[in-house]
């Protein structure tokens, strides 16, 4: 028996909400020095990068070739659009503003990129199985937690509260349920883009790392003490990603 439209958008619904748990630790740790920001940044490129990982992998599965064209526009587009936003003097959001800003600016727009790709995954699968389509879906709330974290890891330290941070970060997820639905009516249609689509968010999430996050890492942080922070967040994020996707 086919799955419901409503029941599709219901479990794509749920995994954007799961993106909003990232920003439940800054409920025990409110304010962090300098140091712990710059760590904070560390962590969250580990994430990203692991995530990206993930990303370029599953691309692959469905082209190698459409993947990688993925990757290139993916980074065109962040950075056309940072440097686009450095001549914005006055940009806010939320408390935020200036460079800071900026840079919160550009990781919701490199998740909610990468949002648009997932949807369509949990669409497709959907398209294949019920069974198919709630594991994916589980592996991708799952997935999305950290990558709340990852935000909040910029927000909150730049005087974010923790239920604005929770919020964007679902936010940055609402692409899910709103392109699941399509995908699942048309999976014939949607199926060739996914792998650009995973590409696009891989590329992004890449140039995010290395232009931005790891910079900022390295103002009040040494060079070994990023590297570490870098190397065990990926370890664990894909473990963590192993684990769950194996249950």
């Amino acid at each position: 028996m086919p799955v419901s439209v409503l029941a599709v958008f219901a479990v794509a619904m749920l995994t954007a909400l799961a993106t909003g748990l990232g920003a439940l630790p800054f409920l025990f740790f409110p304010t962090v020095s300098r140091r712990w920001l710059s760590i904070s940044n560390a962590v969250a490129a580990g994430l990203m990068l692991a995530a990206s990982h993930s990303l370029i992998v599953e691309g692959n599965h469905y082209s190698l070739y459409k993947t990688l064209i993925g990757i290139l526009i993916g980074m065109a587009v962040i950075a056309v659009s940072d440097r686009i936003l450095e001549k914005r003097k006055d940009l806010h959001i939320g408390r935020l503003s200036g460079a800071d800003g900026r840079k919160a600016i550009l990781i919701l727009g490199v998740m909610t990129m990468h949002s648009f790709a997932e949807g369509v995954g949990v669409g497709v699968s959907f398209g294949g199985t019920e069974a198919l389509g709630i594991m994916i879906s589980l592996v991708i709330a799952i997935h999305n937690i950290p990558e709340g974290l990852a935000i909040s890891l910029v927000m909150v330290p730049r005087g974010t509260t923790v239920w604005k941070a929770a919020w964007w970060s679902v936010f940055s997820s609402l692409p899910q349920p709103l392109m699941a639905v399509p995908a699942y009516l048309f999976v014939s249609i949607f199926e060739p883009f996914l792998p650009i689509g995973l590409g696009i968010a891989g590329g992004a999430m890449i140039w995010m790392v290395f232009a931005e996050l790891i910079p900022d890492a390295l103002r009040d942080a040494s060079g070994h003490l990023v590297a570490t922070t870098v190397t065990i967040s990926v370890v664990v994020m894909l473990a963590a990603q192993a684990v769950f996707f194996n249950l």
